[in-house]
C-alpha cells in the first residue's frame, strides 16, 4: 500500500488516493482540512527529493508558477515542504488529459482543433508575459475539462525537468513534442512552447505524430533535419490557411516562427471569424534556405482558397526534406542513388554525434558557482550595479508588489533566491519584488451598530492587516445623550483614518443617558394645572391621576405616589389623585355573617370604583353580624366580599347624606 495514502500533510493536506504518476511526481487527490475543498499534491520522487540543489530550484520555479492565475492555467495553491517531503498543491481538475481524449475520440475535426489550440495558446500567453516558459507542452500536459475547456499544466515541473537540456529515454514522451533548439541544448524562450504547440495541434488535425522513432535520439534528429508530411496530405478536411498556422508554429527556425503566442492567437481568432482568409505568409515563407542537400517535394495538398477577396495561392516548390525511406530510383542513377545514400548516412552519423556530445558536456561540464548577495532595501538600479551581482546576475523585477514596514517603498523588499544560497552556471537571476511601503488600511464607519455587529463588519480588516479590536467591559462604558446603551459612539481610529498592520482599535461603547438624581417637590396642595407646570421642571414624568371625592376643593391634589422631599431619578414616573370637591359622610350598617361550618371569615368591603376596600377585618361567624362604617358621597354601591367572593344578597346601593 501507498505509505502516503491517510498522511497528514503540515497538518492541513490529507492524502485520500493516488490519481497519477510521472517521471518526477506522483499525484495524489487530498483535502485541504484548512479550506475544506479537495485539491491535487503533486510529491516529488523520493529520489529527486534527496538531491538539495535540485529542491531548491524546484521550490524557486514553483514559486514562480504559483504566480500564475488564468482560466486556461492549473492553478497552484501552495509549494510546501512537509519534513523531506516537497510538494505542490493545485487544483483538483473534474476532466482527462488531453491525451487520453484524443486516444478515445482519435482524429479530431478541425474546429474543435482549433478550439483547444486557441485556449492552450491564451495561457501559455499568460505564462510567457510573466517570463514563464513551460518548455513541456505535449498532450499529457493539457488537461480537458466536462465543459470542453482546457487547462495547461506541470509548469513547474517542466520548467524544472528541461533546465539540464538533456534527452534520456525517460524523455521519450516529451520527445515528440520538443523544439528542434531544445534538441539541440541551445537557450530556449517562448518560441520553444509554439514549436511545441504545433506539433500539439498537428497531432489534434492529423491523428498522429509528425515524427515517430524507435528511440528519443532519431525522433530528436528528425525535429533538427526534417520536415512533416503536411496536415492536408493526411486529412483534406483541413483549411488550408490552419494547415498554414500549424506549420509556420512548427517552423525548426525559430527565426520564421511566430515570435510570440499573442502572433499566433491573433492569426487563430483572425481564421476562427473567416475560415477562408488569407493570411499574411505562404508556404514560401516557411520553406528552409537552399542546400545542395538531396530534395524532396513536400506534400501538401492543398487547393487555391476561393472567393472574390481572395488572392489566389502560390504555386508550390520543392522543399527540402530529409526522409528515412527508400525512393525508386530512376533508370540508369543506381550509382548516383549509392553515394546520396551514402552522403545521408554520414549526415545522420554526424548529427547524431553532435547531439549526444552536446548532451553528455551539458551534464559533465562543471559549472561555476556563485554566492548569491543581499539585495534587500536598494533601488533595482543599486543591485544591479552591486559587487558579486553585476555581470553574473540579472535582476528581475516580478510584477506584484509587497507591502513592507521595513524596506521603503520602491526598493527592494524580497528576493529570490535568498542571500547566501549557491547557484551555478550562466544567465543567473536574482528575482526581486518591490516594497509597496508600509501596508495601509482605512478605518470605516461601526458608529451606532451593536457590538456584536461592529465586530462583524471589522472582521475582514481585521484579518488583512493583523488588527486587534479592544472592546472595553460594560464598567468602561460611557454615558451619552443620544446613542443607545450598547452601541458604538466611536472608534480609535476614526472613520477614514489610516490603519496599519498590527494596530489596535479602541471602541467607546455607550450606557445610555446619564440617570440625574432630582428632589421629589411637595404637589399636594397643588391645583391640578400648578402641578403640571411644577412637574416639567422637576425632572418627573407625568404617568396619571385619579379623581376622588374629598372634602377638600375640587381640582386640588390631595395625594401623591411619590413622597414629598425623598430623592428620586430623573425620569421617574408619578401619579396624583385630584379632588372632586364633593363632602363624604360616613354611614353604618350591618352586616350578616355566614353560618355554612367555617370558623371565621376574611370580611371585605368595597365603596364605588375604589381598589381598595374601606373596610377589612376576619371576624367569627359565631358573631352573627358585624357593624361596618363606611364613608362617601351620594348614592354609591357598596359591595360586601367573604373570603374575597362578593355576596350578592348584601352588596347595595347606599344612599350618603
Amino acid at each position: 500500500m501507498d505509505s502516503y495514502i491517510g498522511k497528514m500533510l503540515d497538518n492541513r493536506y490529507e492524502i485520500l488516493e493516488r490519481i497519477g504518476t510521472g517521471g518526477m511526481a506522483v499525484v495524489y487527490k487530498a483535502k485541504c482540512h484548512r479550506l475544506n475543498r479537495l485539491v491535487a499534491v503533486k510529491i516529488l520522487k523520493s529520489d529527486l527529493a534527496q538531491d538539495e540543489d535540485f529542491r531548491r530550484r524546484f521550490n524557486a520555479e514553483s514559486q514562480a508558477v504559483a504566480q500564475l492565475s488564468h482560466p486556461n492555467i492549473v492553478s497552484v495553491y501552495d509549494v510546501s515542504r512537509g519534513g523531506d517531503t516537497e510538494y505542490i498543491v493545485m487544483e483538483l481538475i473534474d476532466g482527462i488529459t488531453l491525451k487520453q481524449y484524443m486516444e478515445k475520440r482519435g482524429q479530431l475535426s478541425w474546429r474543435e482543433s482549433l478550439h483547444f489550440i486557441t485556449q492552450i495558446m491564451r495561457g501559455l500567453s499568460h505564462a510567457h508575459s510573466r517570463g514563464i516558459i513551460h518548455r513541456d507542452i505535449k498532450p499529457q500536459n493539457i488537461m480537458v475539462l466536462r465543459d470542453g475547456s482546457v487547462k495547461v499544466a506541470d509548469f513547474g515541473i517542466a520548467c524544472l525537468e528541461n533546465s539540464a537540456q538533456t534527452l534520456t529515454q525517460e524523455a521519450l514522451g516529451s520527445v515528440h513534442y520538443i523544439s528542434p533548439e531544445q534538441a539541440r541544448g541551445d537557450r530556449t524562450d517562448a518560441r520553444s512552447d509554439i514549436y511545441s504547440s504545433g506539433v500539439v495541434l498537428y497531432e489534434m488535425l492529423t491523428g498522429r505524430l509528425p515524427f515517430e522513432g524507435d528511440s528519443a535520439v532519431s525522433v530528436a534528429i528528425q525535429h533538427l533535419s526534417s520536415i512533416p508530411l503536411a496536415p492536408r496530405e493526411i486529412n483534406p478536411e483541413i483549411p488550408q490557411q490552419l494547415e498554414l498556422i500549424c506549420m509556420k508554429a512548427m517552423t525548426a527556425d525559430p527565426e520564421r516562427r511566430y515570435p510570440s503566442a499573442d502572433a499566433m492567437i491573433a492569426d487563430l481568432e483572425a481564421f476562427r471569424k473567416n475560415p477562408g482568409i488569407v493570411l499574411e505568409f505562404t508556404e514560401n515563407d516557411l520553406r528552409p534556405e537552399e542546400t545542395d542537400e538531396p530534395t524532396q517535394l513536400l506534400r501538401t495538398g492543398a487547393h487555391t482558397a476561393s472567393g472574390s477577396h481572395h488572392r489566389p495561392a502560390p504555386a508550390r516548390e520543392p522543399v527540402r526534406r530529409r526522409e528515412y525511406e527508400e525512393e525508386e530510383p530512376a533508370p540508369g542513377s543506381s550509382g548516383k542513388r549509392t553515394a546520396l545514400l551514402v552522403t545521408a548516412g554520414v549526415v545522420v552519423l554526424i548529427l547524431a554525434f553532435a547531439l549526444i556530445s552536446s548532451i553528455l558536456k551539458s551534464v559533465n561540464k562543471p559549472m561555476d558557482q556563485y554566492v548569491v548577495k543581499s539585495v534587500l532595501g536598494l533601488t533595482v538600479e543599486q543591485a544591479q550595479e552591486l559587487d558579486g551581482v553585476k555581470d553574473t546576475f540579472t535582476i528581475q523585477v516580478m510584477e506584484d508588489r509587497i507591502f513592507s514596514s521595513t524596506y521603503p517603498e520602491n526598493t527592494i523588499a524580497k528576493q529570490s533566491p535568498k542571500e547566501g544560497e549557491i547557484r551555478k552556471g550562466n544567465m543567473l537571476v536574482i528575482e526581486v519584488w518591490l516594497s509597496a511601503g508600509e501596508e495601509q488600511g482605512e478605518m470605516i464607519d461601526v458608529s451606532g451598530m451593536t457590538v456584536a455587529q461592529a465586530q462583524r463588519e471589522l472582521e475582514k480588516l481585521k484579518e488583512e492587516y493583523d488588527l486587534t479590536i479592544q472592546v472595553p467591559t460594560e464598567a468602561e462604558y460611557q454615558f451619552h445623550d443620544t446613542v443607545e446603551e450598547g452601541r458604538i459612539i466611536s472608534t480609535l481610529p476614526a472613520e477614514g483614518g489610516v490603519l496599519k498592520r498590527g494596530d489596535t482599535i479602541l471602541l467607546t461603547v455607550s450606557k445610555g443617558k446619564e440617570i440625574q438624581e432630582v428632589q421629589v417637590p411637595k404637589f399636594v396642595g397643588m391645583s391640578f394645572d400648578q402641578a403640571m407646570e411644577q412637574i416639567e421642571r422637576s425632572g418627573l414624568k407625568f404617568m396619571g391621576a385619579d379623581t376622588v371625592d374629598s372634602e377638600e376643593e375640587g381640582g386640588q391634589i390631595i395625594w401623591q405616589s411619590l413622597e414629598p422631599f425623598t430623592t428620586a431619578k430623573e425620569g421617574d414616573g408619578i401619579t396624583f389623585k385630584v379632588s372632586s370637591g364633593l363632602s363624604t359622610v360616613r354611614r353604618e350598617f350591618h352586616v350578616n355573617l355566614p353560618q355554612d361550618g367555617r370558623e371565621t371569615v376574611e370580611l371585605t368591603v368595597y365603596v364605588g370604583s375604589e381598589t381598595e376596600p374601606q373596610f377589612s377585618a376576619r371576624l367569627n361567624c359565631s358573631d352573627g353580624e358585624a357593624a361596618v362604617t363606611v364613608s362617601g358621597s351620594g348614592n354609591q354601591f357598596i359591595k360586601v366580599c367573604f373570603d374575597g367572593i362578593m355576596d350578592q344578597e348584601q352588596s347595595h346601593y347606599l344612599q350618603f347624606e
